[in-house]
């Protein structure tokens, strides 16, 4: 599967401590991310990530289309309640996943049960939706 992660500056320590933990899990499957999160998290777990631009400069955006384009089959958004100017880019991102029908998590708690239903199988109905991952 195709997974994007993204996370506000606030959020990125937590989301390279969750993708070393669940390291094992993500390696299985394709990683994008906005290039700060995925350069930290690739440099923390050593996992292969196709980096978007940064966030703030259009790779919110560059995610968003890929969405569009049923290309993300979920999305791990680690969103800092405190950044105002951010929820633009999680509101917009949550919009796309809720039209497209792609599981979204913007705390770690959620993410924890994506990534555990992921790894039971209990996402594979998006290999009817997006019969190109088989």
């Amino acid at each position: 599967m195709n997974i994007a992660l993204m996370s506000n500056d606030g959020k990125k320590e937590l989301m390279v401590q969750f993708c070393i933990a669940y390291c094992g899990i993500l390696a299985k499957h394709k990683l994008s991310a906005t290039k700060t999160t995925g350069q930290l998290v690739s440099s923390a777990t050593g996992l292969p990530i196709n980096l978007c631009l940064p966030a703030n400069q259009g790779g919110s955006q560059q995610i968003g289309a890929r969405i569009s384009y049923n290309e993300i089959d979920l999305v791990l958004f680690f969103c800092d309640p405190e950044d105002l100017e951010a929820h633009s880019q999680v509101n917009e991102i949550s919009r796309l996943c809720d039209k497209h029908m792609i599981p979204f998590a913007t705390n770690v708690g959620t993410a924890e049960v994506l990534i555990q239903g992921l790894q039971r199988g209990d996402l594979d109905w998006r290999n009817i939706v997006n019969p190109r991952n088989q």
